[in-house]
């Protein structure tokens, strides 16, 4: 692993991130260009934002967070370790929601609500009997 100049604690957190997303080093694609924005000579003269590609997921990420490249390289990298989480959390809460979907459908009724459904079935009825035709030959 690089060694960026963070504190040992930031580095051992990245280190892990990466190792429990199964994310290696090798994976991704780096490059070096010049930043935007506020800054003006510096900013202009020096390639300090880094453009990090994965190459097994396809995800980019810019990062100009600072004026140095070797902390815009530590932070893309906690960026991309993020927006992995983000994308592998939001296909499994999709697929918990379906399931708590079949459950709700396929759960029994519970005896309130059923007495609910055939009280409210009954005065449907009971409506409908009152509005039948009158039959004028029953005089």
């Amino acid at each position: 692993m690089l060694k960026f100049p963070v504190s040992p604690k930031k580095m051992q957190d990245l280190e892990e991130a990466m190792e429990a997303l199964g994310i290696a080093e090798d994976e991704f694609l780096e490059k070096f260009i010049r930043g935007s924005g506020a800054g003006g000579q510096k900013v202009n003269k020096t390639s300090s934002t880094v453009h990090l590609i994965h190459t097994k997921s396809g995800i980019e990420v810019r990062c100009q967070r600072t004026r140095s490249q070797s902390l815009n390289r530590y932070y893309a990298r906690k960026l991309l370790c993020e927006k992995l989480q983000f994308r592998d959390d939001k296909k499994n809460s999709e697929k918990q929601a379906k399931i708590e979907k079949v459950k709700r459908q396929k759960r029994k009724r519970s005896k309130r609500a059923k007495d609910k459904m055939l009280d409210n079935k009954t005065n449907n009825s009971n409506k409908k009997k009152l509005r039948a035709k009158v039959d004028a030959r029953s005089d």
